[in-house]
């Protein structure tokens, strides 16, 4: 066979007892007890620990611990022996260490989390906090997540689909876009993939991605980004309750799915999922602001709910829950309106975040047009999206849920720039 050396990971360790192994990765920490070093090295999979004796081992593994210092990338060769009080219960008494790339002493900020730091100092050096044990698995549960709602899609029968995220018109109307500049014109970033999926509704029926969306909205809270990730579904021939029946089961799903496969990255997070009964409870946006009401918190019908009201309304519930019958006018242009006042739009809601935004979609072109209008919008600049409704287009359906939020209520995260990567909000560019 062509290639490297053969390596193995830290979670192959269990089944090389005995053997002469080769393993790559991080000094994670060091231990001097005299005559014998303890280095935690971490890879991929975990952390293991190579124990030198200085009775055993040759001199210049010796020296090579002694001078490694943390986060440097190592090559360690040894024998795997059985040890209780290591990682996995498995040590390696190294025949060599060979140092590959030596890492900066001080490091910013501490990767064994001992010393806390603040949000600020983690993000300026995130390429150092994501190596951070409970941050690196916060984001392997992402991976997972993410892997269990593709999963629930394809078990559905709803093909995935990819929109562009660069467009001529917005896609919800409103001001908060950014423009960018598109060759000799102005085009801007997407808001939404909302028009683009309702028009491949008429092909597919039933459709779903993932994408990323930006708001040029110049807020600065803790549940809110300016680029973020969105999992978006449309659905031909589909009512209000159908698609609020999709998005009950995919959380169902990927709750299941977690407490099932995860047990040991939710320990890593210290974070407790609690299982999900369905179906959820669904207030009205009556039923919501009169609880909002008792709870001291005042709404004049019409109104959104505020970020204190949904926490008290969320602390009432005590579990995910659906608000439906929103007025029409809070909700976007293409939302099916119910009666003169109402709409069939609904929010889905998990203790104090929004999670979902859907409902009922207009599919009758001359409705549709109509509604631009009355939000002030100029249905000649959605004349490309117009033109689906031309050539037969059904009654539709359909939701986007936030991935940041989702994750953020299931980790118990109080900020949502510690569940991205590298977030992009009003105030950060960089890194």
């Amino acid at each position: 066979m062509h290639g490297s050396e053969e390596r193995i990971y830290s979670s192959q360790l269990p089944k090389s007892l005995g053997k002469e192994v080769t393993l790559k990765g991080w000094v994670l920490r060091k231990r001097d007890l005299g005559g014998i070093r303890f280095i935690l090295i971490r890879d991929k999979d975990g952390v293991f620990q190579a124990t030198a004796v200085k009775k055993k081992s040759s001199p210049e593994v010796f020296e090579a611990v002694d001078s490694i210092s943390p986060e440097s990338v190592v090559k360690v060769t040894g024998e795997a022996k059985a040890m209780d009080q290591a990682p996995g219960g498995v040590e390696v008494i190294p025949s060599g260490i060979e140092v590959i790339s030596v890492a900066e002493s001080p490091l910013p900020l501490d990767v064994t989390e001992k010393v806390r730091a603040d949000i600020d100092t983690r993000l300026d050096n995130r390429v150092i906090d994501l190596r951070r044990l409970g941050t690196r698995s916060l984001f392997k549960l992402r991976s997972q997540m993410l892997k269990y709602i593709r999963t629930f899609f394809d078990q559905e029968g709803f093909t995935e689909i990819n929109t562009p995220n660069i467009i001529a018109s917005a896609s919800e109307g409103g001001t908060e876009l950014f423009p960018i500049a598109y060759f000799e014109r102005e085009a801007f970033l997407a808001q939404s993939p909302q028009l683009y999926k309702e028009e491949l509704v008429p092909i597919f029926e039933k459709v779903w991605e993932i994408t990323p969306i930006f708001r040029a909205e110049s807020h600065n809270t803790t549940r809110h980004l300016n680029e973020s990730m969105s999992i978006d579904i449309e659905c031909a021939f589909a009512s209000c309750q159908d698609v609020m029946g999709y998005a009950e089961r995919l959380l169902k799903t990927v709750v299941d799915n977690i407490l099932r496969n995860d047990g040991p990255l939710l320990e890593d997070i210290g974070a407790k999922v609690k299982p999900i009964t369905l179906p959820l409870p669904v207030l009205t946006y009556a039923d919501a602001i009169d609880i909002a009401g008792k709870r001291g918190v005042d709404i004049e019908w019409g109104e959104d709910l505020g970020s204190v009201a949904a926490r008290r309304i969320g602390q009432e519930m005590k579990r995910p829950y659906f608000i439906v019958d929103w007025p029409d006018e809070i909700k976007p242009f293409y939302i099916q309106p119910k009666g003169d006042k109402l709409s069939h739009g609904f929010d889905m809601m998990w203790k104090h975040l929004e999670l979902a935004s859907g409902g009922q979609r207009v599919h009758d072109r001359n409705l549709l047009e109509k509604r631009l209008e009355n939000r002030g919008l100029n249905p000649h600049d959605f004349e490309y999206h117009l033109q689906a409704y031309k050539y037969g287009m059904p009654p539709h359906s359909g939701w986007a849920i936030g991935v940041e939020r989702l994750l953020m209520v299931l980790t118990g995260k109080k900020n949502i720039r510690e569940v991205c990567l590298f977030p992009r909000d009003r105030l950060r560019l960089v890194p």
